[in-house]
């Protein structure tokens, strides 16, 4: 959904946003609840984004869906305050800003980025999974494998033969 920033009143807009968008081989349903404000030139978002993703247990790797609910607040301005400007350090005030050109704003993508961007590094299906085994690939969740677990890394055969 595009916002046209001259059509935005003093007063501000409510928007409610449902789009079922991708997110690399999984579509999610993704709703928003955004206020935009104008503010001179700089168009203030904010608000708070629910998503549903579908994501693979980096322990065990099935897959699961989680809820993901993100408070949102985003500056933009036009990208005319960038021109002449190679190079520029961010400072910490400054990472929630964005820049938009013309006279309109895509909160289409602004929701997609920040739900890629809130996705967990290391997504677990359940805090206490315990993953799969490393030399059978059983399910650890679901019961124990009959793998021998007293093997040695071979880098380390060596040293057994000073405990002798």
């Amino acid at each position: 959904m595009k916002v046209i920033i001259s059509e935005i009143p003093d007063e501000g807009l409510d928007l409610d946003l449902q789009e079922t968008v991708k997110f690399e081989d999984s579509l999610s349903p993704v709703q928003a609840h955004l206020r935009v404000t104008k503010v001179g030139t700089e168009v203030v978002v904010s608000g708070k984004i629910e998503a549903e993703v579908e994501l693979q247990c980096s322990r065990c790797l099935k897959d699961f869906r989680i809820m993901l609910t993100i408070p949102l607040k985003a500056i933009y301005h036009p990208t005319e305050h960038l021109k002449g400007e190679d190079k520029h350090e961010l400072k910490v005030d400054e990472l929630d800003m964005g820049f938009y050109s013309k006279d309109d704003l895509d909160l289409l993508d602004l929701t997609k980025e920040q739900v890629m961007l809130n996705l967990p590094m290391k997504p677990l299906c359940n805090e206490l999974c315990k993953g799969i085994c490393l030399q059978c690939g059983a399910d650890l969740n679901v019961g124990t494998c009959s793998c021998s677990t007293k093997e040695i890394d071979p880098r380390l055969e060596a040293l057994k033969k000073l405990l002798k």
